[in-house]
């Protein structure tokens, strides 16, 4: 059958279940409908590739609006537009996401991070220390969200190399890739896994097994770890993140004045006295008999001795100096004073759901909302230059921030960015709970593995559902609220709403294209195009098509976007579904060309002084290496 044939069918079927025989259920009608239906959904694609590609609003927001103007075009119904809501997989994904956050509330991850980085002291080779680091996160990441677990270790292996004397550079991509690698080896290593695993059981197929993608995923790792380890000591580069910058070289982003005992400043607020519009510098600290004042605001009234910290441009520095009233703090003195703020120092990264993207430092009035003051700003690896009011925040900003000590415990859980140092320094919330933790998962892990085989719960003469990841998950999150691993406010912390919002309405715009004809006549054009090449051919077109996706918007949306195509390919060539599947969501979580593919690449961009180039020099010969192994194993498993 045609793509218009298929989508006619569909179209007649779903117009006589809504609105019986209404003249609109008509062969004319459809005739006339369905290309219309098919040019709305392909604008509305082009929408949303449009606004993810150039951060024009964050993906919930693009993908909920798609789901609308869908839904008032009629490509699908209501039921279907709500489907992805209830869909078992996205639901999945939120119960996971408060058992990582249990898991990481007992501070095990630090733990572990701590005993794996003690050993190899006796070697200065990268490629068996790369290993050391990249073991554990690659076997966590296979049972737990990869998020927290780069975050906790990019502090550790980050002063863990500067205490060897290495360079952070050629140990943190290789730290975000193996969470990536743990990530396809499991169903639940990453939420694109599930988001696949969600659609097939909503098309009537039998999803994956627990274990199933590890078929692929140890290949992977295998070919990736022994990339890494031969190629990336000659390609990663030998950085200097902001945060060293900043620690070594105070003087490139502090200045400190004094207030003299007969200065005319004395009496006078901040505002007053003219310190809040100094070109290229702000004044975030004021030193007072021992205490500290900080954030500064406008109202602080100046006394005789106060020690002023100023950041910013040092070329402006002459702007300070000119004030009456203030003398510079001498050389030695300010390299004294700044080991004491360097205790105060906390480095962030933006992430993609913070609400100061697309705004000023001082319009989203970041002092104030933070209680920080931002000391420097770091973009693609490079310290951004100019006044820090006038930058405007994008996601994967790296941030060195001047902070009260009670900043950590307050902003380590948000979604606002990325804490990526001193959280060693907290104590976790659920000290001593760990190996507790760590027993609920492993039960997880176990049900899910098995509960196929087990007995079916309710419904009588066994119509009753037998226990799979769905039953797994929310059994392990009621188990660790009930022992207080977690408590209930942190939980509802913890579920990504963004990530949820963006997986169940990619759920409608995917099955808007399978309604509309559009997938299959993309499955057309890909058979088409690789026809020379048979049915592997339309397997490679779409493992390719994904690939590309994934690196340019967001991973779950590339593998929601992808299904239906890839599921029409495998009807027109007449081809398992399963095999191109499993190729979607391979595809859609192996993002190593660019930070912005995998929230983890974003993490570690800043805390490595890594440039957008490093991904692409180091990430881009990874991308097609797997994607050769991943084919392969694919074929050999699955056939064609």
């Amino acid at each position: 059958m045609t793509p218009i044939e298929l989508s006619r069918s569909t179209f007649l079927r779903a117009c006589d279940g809504r609105l019986g025989r209404a003249p609109l259920c008509s062969a004319a009608a459809a005739r006339i409908i369905l290309p219309a239906m098919m040019y709305v959904t392909l604008l509305v694609l082009a929408a949303i590739l449009i606004a993810l590609l150039f951060d024009l609003a964050s993906s919930d927001m693009v993908f909920g609006a798609a789901l609308v103007v869908l839904l008032f075009a009629g490509v699908i119904s209501p039921d279907e537009a709500l489907a992805g809501f209830a869909n078992k997989g996205m639901i999945t994904v939120g119960l996971l996401f408060i058992v990582s956050q249990a898991v990481q509330n007992t501070g095990v991850f630090q733990t572990i991070a701590d005993r794996f980085l003690k050993g190899g002291r006796g070697t200065t080779r990268l490629a068996p220390l790369m290993l050391r680091i990249m073991a554990p996160v690659t076997l966590l990441s296979a049972f737990l969200n990869n998020t927290p677990i780069v975050t906790i270790f990019t502090p550790v292996v980050r002063r863990w190399a500067v205490g060897r004397g290495l360079a952070p550079g050629k140990f943190l991509i290789p730290l975000s890739y193996a969470a990536i690698f743990g990530g396809v080896s499991t169903l639940i290593g990453t939420s694109t896994n599930l988001v696949v695993h969600g659609l097939a059981l909503d098309a009537g197929l039998a999803g994956f097994g627990f274990f199933e993608l590890a078929r692929i995923g140890v290949p992977i790792t295998l070919i990736g770890y022994l990339y890494l380890t031969v190629v990336g000591p000659r390609l990663l580069p030998g950085n200097r993140d902001l945060m060293d910058r900043v620690d070594t070289n105070p003087r490139e982003y502090f200045m400190e004045m004094s207030v003299e005992a007969t200065s005319p400043l004395v009496g006078k607020t901040i505002h007053a006295a003219g310190l809040r519009n100094i070109a290229g510098i702000y004044l975030t600290d004021i030193e007072r008999d021992a205490s500290h004042i900080g954030p500064v605001g406008p109202d602080e009234v100046l006394h005789a001795g106060d020690r002023l910290l100023f950041v910013g441009k040092t070329d402006s520095v002459s702007s300070v100096v000119s004030v009456p009233g203030l003398a510079p703090v001498d050389q030695e003195q300010l390299a004294t004073d700044s080991r004491t703020v360097a205790n105060r120092l906390v480095e962030v990264v933006v992430s993609h759901t913070s609400p100061a993207i697309g705004r000023t430092i001082k319009e989203y009035n970041f002092r104030s909302v933070y209680n920080a003051s931002v000391i420097a700003v770091s973009r693609n690896g490079a310290r951004v230059e100019g006044r820090l009011g006038d930058v405007r925040l994008q996601a994967g900003d790296t941030l060195v921030l001047l902070a009260q000590a009670s900043f950590g415990k307050r902003w380590r859980d948000s979604q606002h960015f990325y804490l990526i140092s001193r959280l060693e320094q907290l104590t976790p919330e659920a000290r001593g709970k760990g190996w507790l933790a760590l027993t609920v998962v492993a039960a997880m892990v176990l049900l899910a593995a098995v509960g196929q085989h087990l007995p079916p719960l309710g419904g009588a003469g066994g119509a009753g559902h037998r226990p799979d990841m769905f039953y797994a998950a929310a059994g392990a999150a009621f188990l660790l609220l009930l022992t207080r691993v977690i408590r209930p406010a942190a939980a509802r912390n913890a579920i990504r709403w963004d990530v949820l919002i963006t997986i169940a309405a990619a759920f409608g715009v995917s099955k808007a294209l399978m309604n509309s004809g559009l997938a299959h006549a993309v499955a057309n054009g890909l058979v088409g195009a690789m026809s020379p090449f048979g049915v592997i051919g339309a397997l490679i077109a779409v493992y390719l098509a994904t690939t590309v996706f994934t690196e340019l918007i967001t991973n779950n949306a590339a593998a929601a976007l992808m299904f239906p195509i890839a599921l029409a390919t495998a009807e027109r060539v007449g081809s398992s579904p399963m095999t191109f599947l499993v190729a979607v969501a391979v595809a859609a979580s192996a993002s190593f060309a660019t930070p912005i593919g995998y929230q983890t690449n974003l993490i570690v961009q800043g805390a490595g002084g890594y440039r957008f180039s490093d991904f692409v020099r180091i990430g881009l010969p990874l991308n097609v290496l797997v994607g050769a192994v991943a084919l392969t194993a694919i074929v050999l498993w699955y056939g064609v």
